[in-house]
């Protein structure tokens, strides 16, 4: 008997602890799905787990109502009408094309109110687990926002190639006219003068045709959006840049050795924004002095090219408005419209990167060009198996 006896208890002592385990379990559950739910409520994104099978949202957080405007029905409702691509993209999964595994698109979608949202969806084919079907887990972001300040910053772009286009036609025009005038007036002109007369229509033209090219609103709103397959080496983007300075200044050229072997740019605009510094350069520091042209990776990331050279450096009370449109320094001696550095800084932020200028302690002046490196293509930022376009599988 008292074996029984002893053996009973045994399972009743395994058995309470088993039940203080599994309730320590459930109440470890509990609190990660309140977890989850507070996240959920109070995320900006909205997350959803749709049935790959049924296309039925099995869940949604309370982020799409604030978003969208819509009560859980309605969401049902576009829930299945935007996920009319899954069963083509989980048959392909199923015969091992991963490439869908996980799908960044953007899809416009009518707010209650009748405005048209602009959402990024995020979603990944998640396998079958835990008693439950292949299910599409993912998440909704409203990027309507980010949208309307591209759109601006395009329209910024193009006001600015305008105003730009306009500034350098209008002296270029007087100088047409004038050039025109003495070539048809001068037939009792000496050989050499002629020459100089078609000289002067020639550089004029040219540089006409090269406001045609650069900076139209077109061409300055492509620049950055419209990159080159694989861009142009640091070292030949220096090396073009540094062949156009005069001879008075000698050009020094520093690259890392870890450099991207291709800088992903738009190569005309990047060209004249170099032009443009190191012409300053030139300007602004004695003959005979050099001029340091640098590449290198930036170390909050990206690449940084760099233009230094060995003048007084900029007045102190001048830094603040170096880029700014029509500016010239008080001290100025060389002609211009103060546009340059104005030009240049809008090329640069157009690629996403930024320009500054700086005095240096040991004298001289330093102008930093910095460029993001691109995501490796064929990579997307929510996932390496990733695929961001538009295409329903």
């Amino acid at each position: 008997m008292l074996p029984f006896l002893l053996l009973l208890l045994a399972g009743v002592i395994l058995m309470a602890l088993r039940f203080v385990q599994l309730r320590r379990a459930l109440l470890r559950a509990r609190a990660g799905e309140t977890l989850f739910r507070l996240l959920a409520e109070h995320s900006r994104d909205a997350a959803f787990l749709l049935d790959a099978t049924t296309l039925e949202l099995i869940y949604i957080s309370p982020a799409a109502q604030r978003v969208t405007g819509y009560g859980l029905p309605m969401l049902r409702e576009h829930a299945a009408r935007l996920a009319v691509d899954v069963p083509a993209r989980l048959q392909r999964w199923r015969d091992g094309d991963s490439s869908r595994l996980t799908l960044l698109r953007e899809v416009a979608l009518p707010h209650a109110d009748g405005h048209v949202l602009a959402l990024e969806i995020s979603s990944t084919i998640v396998p079958a687990a835990a008693g439950r079907g292949v299910s599409v887990a993912g998440s909704v972001r409203d990027v309507s926002e980010a949208q309307a300040q591209e759109a601006a910053r395009e329209h910024e772009q193009k006001r600015f190639a305008s105003m730009l286009s306009h500034e350098f036609r209008t002296p270029l025009a007087t100088i047409d006219g004038a050039i025109q005038r003495l070539v048809s007036t001068s037939a009792q002109a000496d050989e050499a003068t002629r020459k100089r007369y078609v000289k002067i229509q020639t550089a004029v033209d040219r540089l006409l045709g090269m406001i045609d090219e650069y900076l139209s609103p077109e061409r300055m709103a492509a620049i950055g959006r419209e990159r080159a397959a694989d861009g142009i080496a640091p070292l030949a983007l220096l090396q073009q840049a540094a062949a156009n300075v005069p001879a008075s200044h000698g050009v020094q050229l520093e690259l890392d050795e870890d450099l991207p072997l291709k800088l992903r740019c738009d190569v005309p605009g990047m060209a004249l924004c170099l032009k443009i510094l190191l012409d300053n350069a030139v300007k602004f520091s004695p003959p005979g002095s050099g001029i340091t042209l640098s590449a290198g990776l930036a170390s909050e990331g990206g690449v940084a090219l760099c233009v230094r050279d060995a003048g007084p450096g900029i007045p102190e009370e001048e830094l603040a408005h170096l880029f700014e449109k029509g500016w010239r320094g008080a001290h100025a001696a060389h002609p211009g419209a103060g546009l340059g550095l104005y030009m240049a800084r809008a090329v640069v932020e157009v690629h996403g990167g930024s320009l500054h200028g700086h005095n240096l302690p040991a004298g001289g002046a330093l102008f930093r060009i910095w460029l993001p490196l691109p995501v490796p293509a064929g990579k997307s930022l929510a996932s390496a198996d990733g695929n961001r376009d538009n295409s329903l599988t």
